[in-house]
């Protein structure tokens, strides 16, 4: 339990100084509420007033197996003593290496980074080295991170017709948007229309398998899979957030559809900066100075890439997710809160959609069916905005977006949960 470590003076100066301090007065992540977290352990956190939260954020997707797992901190108090980061090869990353490629099956070679941004930026330029082209085609409101490539069309107020694409930043060079196409997720006729007419172009194609909160439609996958291969156009699945989530070896594993190229990050590494980047051999060598041919190789230097105490952390971490049982556990917690939101919902009378599997799943206020990101531009944003204000004042965590479920929700977390959000459906029922 956190102590009440501000009184109300402090905590507006606190407060003051993080507006003060901080560009736009915050981290950039949450928007229109955010608590000041003091600590975590389990599936809580508090924030520095003593608050307690059950927190459904996870501090975006990393906390699989909770905050302040004993067996993580024992690993990570062993590491320091031996060194922080090295810059070079160590027995701790070598291993997640190994226990990656054992997991993923695309992965035949990995090569670690510190962010999705960068994981992300890299599968696509390896794409881009192994094709020797430099088109890239992407699916409207995926999010690849924050590099220029996956801030085309990720979130556009004024969608363009398929396949132009749209900046979402100010700063990224007007070019940029002549080299990525954009296709409409969910709907593989047109994306199979789009990748025919530019199969001569395209370096490869990328994809959240699971988009943001979206399944893929029966079939979808399974049919990028066929008309890439059939064009021998890379394939990469962007697995930053189902990555370890929805089986050990991921959505390749849970929708049993195998891509060329996959990044990683977030559960892999148990809260810690470290994300991959897998593949085939063939394309992975181009990091490789003496097996790339000409100028096809792809340099890649990071002052952190493979840092040890990330690379045990995520040792740890693994370790916790291949227990027996952990899967089942967090796709039931999940059924759940999704089943009790339908019904509090029905009952209230109000239109909702709760989409997405038990291990992370999201609620659009609209009566209309969400299949993609144009679909989700009928949902009442300010209900939700509510929602989220509502479930904080209840006792309840999670981002703007997104219910993460972690493996240490337990039963009585469930029934506050309910509560919690009965609470608030009644409030903006109101």
């Amino acid at each position: 339990m956190s102590e009440n470590l501000y009184n109300k003076s402090n905590l507006t100066e606190l407060k003051n100084k993080y507006a003060k301090y901080f560009a736009g007065g915050s981290l950039g992540n949450l928007k229109d509420y955010e608590p000041i977290i003091n600590n975590g352990l389990g599936s809580k956190v508090w924030d520095i007033k003593g608050n307690k939260y059950i927190d459904y954020l996870l501090g975006s997707g990393p906390m699989l197996i909770g905050h302040s797992n004993p067996n993580v901190i024992s690993a990570v108090k062993n590491q320091l003593e031996l060194g922080f980061t090295f810059f070079a090869g160590n027995e701790k990353v070598i291993l997640l290496a190994e226990e990656i490629i054992n997991a993923v099956r695309c992965a035949e070679s990995v090569r670690f980074c510190s962010t999705g941004t960068e994981a992300t930026m890299y599968a696509m330029r390896i794409a881009r080295a192994f094709k020797n082209k430099d088109k890239i085609l992407k699916f409207e409101g995926g999010f690849h991170g924050m590099n220029d490539y996956a801030l085309m069309s990720m979130n556009p107020a004024d969608p363009k017709p398929f396949p132009l694409a749209s900046s979402d930043s100010a700063g990224i060079p007007k070019s940029i948007e002549s080299e990525m196409l954009i296709a409409p997720f969910n709907n593989i006729t047109v994306t199979c229309d789009i990748i025919e007419k530019h199969k001569d172009e395209l370096a490869g194609v990328i994809v959240e398998p699971f988009q943001r909160s979206i399944p893929p439609t029966a079939g979808f996958l399974e049919g990028l899979r066929k008309i890439t291969e059939t064009y021998d156009i890379p394939l990469i699945f962007d697995e930053t957030v189902t990555g370890f989530r929805f089986a050990y070896g991921g959505a390749q594993e849970y929708y049993n559809v195998t891509p060329d190229i996959c990044t990683i990050g977030k559960a892999v590494s148990g809260g810690f900066p470290l994300t991959a980047v897998c593949g085939r051999l063939d394309m992975m060598s181009h990091f490789d100075y003496v097996e790339s041919p000409g100028n096809r190789f792809v340099p890649q230097i990071g002052t952190l890439n493979g840092n040890p105490i990330a690379a045990v952390a995520g040792l740890a971490t693994l370790n916790e997710l291949k227990q027996p049982g952990v899967y089942n556990k967090i796709f039931q917690t999940g059924n759940k809160i999704m089943k009790s939101l339908e019904e509090l919902f029905y009952n209230a009378k109000i239109p909702a959609q709760v989409i997405g599997v038990g291990a992370l799943f999201d609620i659009y206020f609209t009566d209309k069916e969400i299949i993609d990101y144009r679909s989700t531009l009928n949902a009442n944003k300010s209900i939700m905005v509510d929602f989220n204000k509502g479930l904080l004042k209840h006792g309840v965590l999670k981002g703007d977006a997104k219910f993460y479920i972690s493996s240490v929700h337990e039963t009585d977390d469930i029934e506050e949960t309910i509560k919690a959000l009965e609470l608030t459906i009644n409030d903006i029922k109101q």
